[in-house]
C-alpha cells in the first residue's frame, strides 16, 4: 500500500512508529502535496485552469515522492552504497524543487484573488516553503 492510500490516522501512526521509514522525507513530500492541493483549490476560485492543472500534477508527483523517499531510505539502510546514498539525496532534492514551484504558483494564484480564498493560497505558500527547507536539509544530512 502506498502512503497516499493510507487513512490520515494510519499515516500518522506509520510516521510515529520506530521504523526507518516513513519518516521526515515522506512527511515533507506529503506536506508539499497538501500545499499543492490548496493551490489547486485557490486556482479554481481564480478560474486559473493552467494553475489547477500544474498544482494537480505537482500534488500527484509529491505523493509518489513520499513513497520513493521511504523506499530510498530503506534501501540505503539495507545496503549502504554510493548508489543508495545518492537516491536518499536525489529524492529530497526533487521534493524541494517541487515545493519551490508550489511557492511560486501559490503567489501567482494569490494575487488573482480578492476573496478569503487568498488565505488558502497564502497557507499553501507557507507550507511549501517549509517543505522545501526541510527537504533541502534532509538532502544535506544524507550527503553525510
Amino acid at each position: 500500500m502506498t502512503l497516499s492510500e493510507f487513512r490520515v490516522r494510519e499515516l500518522l501512526a506509520a510516521l510515529g512508529e520506530r521504523t526507518p521509514a516513513p519518516a521526515s522525507g515522506a512527511a515533507t513530500a506529503l506536506t508539499a502535496a497538501i500545499a499543492a492541493a490548496l493551490v489547486e483549490l485557490a486556482a479554481r476560485f481564480a478560474d486559473d485552469e493552467a494553475s489547477v492543472e500544474r498544482a494537480t500534477t505537482l500534488s500527484s508527483r509529491l505523493a509518489v515522492l513520499a513513497d520513493e523517499d521511504s523506499a530510498a531510505y530503506i534501501a540505503f539502510m539495507a545496503d549502504r552504497t554510493e548508489e543508495t546514498r545518492a537516491r536518499t539525496i536525489a529524492v529530497p532534492e526533487e521534493i524541494a524543487s517541487c515545493a519551490d514551484e508550489i511557492v511560486a504558483l501559490a503567489e501567482h494564484v494569490r494575487i488573482q484573488l480578492r476573496s478569503p480564498v487568498a488565505a488558502d493560497a497564502e497557507a499553501a505558500g507557507e507550507l511549501a516553503r517549509a517543505a522545501a527547507a526541510v527537504a533541502r536539509r534532509l538532502a544535506e544530512l544524507n550527503r553525510g
